[in-house]
């Protein structure tokens, strides 16, 4: 349970974001600044510092050497961190502050999230949105790829939509929708089932598990004392970690390995202050 601090931004900036690369020791880290910040992390030092946002970065998302960042300020900008250029493109199409991007599996298509309630799909080389969906009544931070099912996209409205929705990005199809009851603040496919685990916000900061396509609900994991805003997922697809505005980690045990596949649910606790499900 080793921490290392890996940057001190100074007292006039601050972390927005934060996204490891596919592969390799290289982190990302969006600014309050506009500024993206390239780190490795096995030697604590940064790389380099890329311009071109006006407004805070709150979303990146990479794409083998190519690096997406949202801003507060409406636009996207694609980076091939390769070349001497802070960027190779601009997309625009949002009309509010970029707060959701993900990139697809086979990294041909990006989802985007705004605050103005729209999800939009791009492709590699389109500079406008080739899909625009306007079916959530809130902000769409939270953005899901299944990578189980081609073109499978799932994504999160927050306090006034509370819905997660499910769309076929190859037919263009809204699939289904399901009211969760509160914010959704983020999701994450497992690797190794067809699950889905959303985060949540007031009026329980809950953790949820899903089965998919019943959406029936598999485990609900409390804990936290605000709203869930942080998801991520272990390389081995079996733990995630949650951050939440309480400002606690916690670590939870939820999926099954690919050889262990087990869909009886139980809760308890395990070592190493984690929680386990099944």
């Amino acid at each position: 349970s080793k921490v290392t601090k890996l940057c001190d931004l100074g007292i006039d900036d601050s972390v927005c974001s934060v996204s490891w690369a596919q592969r390799g020791t290289h982190l990302a880290v969006g600014t309050s600044d506009g500024e993206v910040e390239i780190w490795d992390a096995s030697r604590c030092q940064r790389v380099r510092t890329m311009e071109g946002h006006r407004l805070r970065v709150g979303a990146l998302a990479w794409s083998s050497s190519l690096l997406s960042s949202g801003s507060r300020d409406k636009s996207i900008l694609q980076r091939d961190i390769r070349a001497p250029d802070d960027f190779a493109s601009k997309l625009s199409g949002h009309k509010s502050e970029v707060c959701g991007l993900k990139w697809s599996y086979d990294n041909r298509e990006l989802a985007s999230g705004g605050n103005d309630n729209k999800l939009f799909v791009w492709n590699q080389h389109s500079t406008q949105p080739v899909l625009k969906y306007c079916e959530h009544n809130a902000a769409v931070k939270a953005i899901a790829w299944s990578p189980h099912l081609h073109g499978l996209l799932a994504s999160g409205g927050g306090t006034a939509d509370r819905c997660i929705r499910f769309w076929n990005t190859t037919t263009n199809t809204h699939l289904s929708c399901m009211d969760t009851g509160s914010q959704v603040c983020n999701l994450v496919w497992s690797k190794n089932v067809n699950e889905l685990v959303s985060t949540h916000g007031y009026s329980q900061n809950q953790i949820i598990v899903w089965r998919y396509p019943t959406m029936s609900k598999l485990a609900t994991l409390t804990g936290h004392t605000y709203r869930v805003l942080y998801l991520a997922i272990s390389p081995d697809g079996q733990t995630i970690v949650t951050g939440a505005g309480d400002e606690t980690l916690r670590f939870w045990n939820v999926f099954p390995s690919p050889k262990s596949q087990n869909t009886d649910s139980e809760i308890g606790a395990s070592s190493f202050g984690r929680t386990t499900i099944r």
